[in-house]
């Protein structure tokens, strides 16, 4: 298996997405916790093993476990942070932000595994698309519009 360019340059960095990920998870907790990424170009940094015992007591106690889950699964399931577990070298981090453990070569092949799948579920969704085909008329607005953005792609 070749590794892709991503794979081979330094820490994954979070993108807007993936900070509000970490917001939502943070809103949920009585205090955050400094493994999530904060603002973009701050470092994705993998969650050592068994976290969740320690982020579960933080959790607000009007707010239900399984919210907290979600929130969780769905930064933990995005395809960044899978690059940052496959990253080589990559460790796993406490609730702190500290290292405490480096990622295992079976969970590094199985996170580059992951965005394999998720790279031809992209692709597989963007070729299956269908093309949106406009059956009712155009406003006069809608006119303009598309006449202002093909005078800006046409031929000079």
């Amino acid at each position: 298996m070749s590794k892709s360019s991503r794979e081979k340059s330094g820490p994954v960095v979070a993108r807007e997405t993936d900070v509000l990920k970490a917001q939502a998870i943070n809103a949920l907790l009585t205090q955050p916790i400094a493994i999530l990424p904060t603002e973009t170009g701050h470092a994705i940094r993998p969650f050592a093993l068994g976290l969740w015992n320690e982020i579960r007591p933080l959790l607000r106690p009007e707010i239900s476990v399984s919210a907290l889950r979600r929130a969780t699964g769905a930064y933990l399931h995005s395809k960044r942070y899978h690059m940052a577990v496959a990253q080589p070298r990559s460790a796993r981090h406490d609730t702190n932000g500290m290292p405490v453990d480096t990622v295992s070569d079976a969970d590094r092949l199985a996170a580059s595994e992951k965005i394999e799948s998720i790279r031809k579920r992209d692709e597989t969704r963007k070729a299956a698309a269908p093309a949106v085909v406009r059956s009712i008329p155009a406003s006069k607005a809608d006119m303009i519009r598309a006449a202002l953005f093909n005078r800006n792609n046409a031929p000079r």
